[in-house]
């Protein structure tokens, strides 16, 4: 069997976006990320970076709807913050709905949301990673 591909970080995560102004100010406003520049491409767009991590917001007439339903199944961006009191403090503030999880498998308490789009996004104060399970050193870059 051959190697896994040797993946070295992730480097961004792309966003459908009907409503990019009201997309920019979430991830900038809400979530603290910086706008960065983006090449000039032949559709709308925004870049932006933080924490390790660049969200590129790609306009989409096609993109999805918001719902009134916050679900923490559904496809999601994990964010671990070190404050979650404050963070829902800070979402309160900022008015976005969201809807706490409590895992009681680690005791995490997480905080679920959607962005302009209905784009879920999770917060949490995360333990360590657990070791492997096949105990074998994750192949290095």
């Amino acid at each position: 069997m051959p190697q896994p591909i040797p993946i070295r970080s992730v480097h961004h995560i792309a966003r459908t976006t009907r409503r990019l102004e009201a997309s920019r100010r979430f991830y900038r406003d809400v979530l603290g990320f910086r706008e960065i520049e983006r090449p000039p491409f032949s559709f709308g767009g925004a870049w932006l970076y933080n924490y390790g991590v660049q969200i590129h917001l790609i306009e989409d007439p096609q993109a999805p709807h918001p719902t009134e339903n916050i679900s923490t199944r559904a496809d999601h961006l994990a964010l671990h913050v070190d404050d979650i009191e404050e963070a829902k403090r800070l979402l309160q503030a900022h008015g976005i709905p969201y809807r706490e999880n409590l895992q009681t498998a680690t005791g995490v308490l997480q905080l679920f949301f959607q962005d302009p789009d209905g784009h879920h996004v999770e917060l949490g104060t995360y333990p360590p990673t657990p070791p492997f399970l096949d105990q074998a050193a994750p192949p290095s870059a």
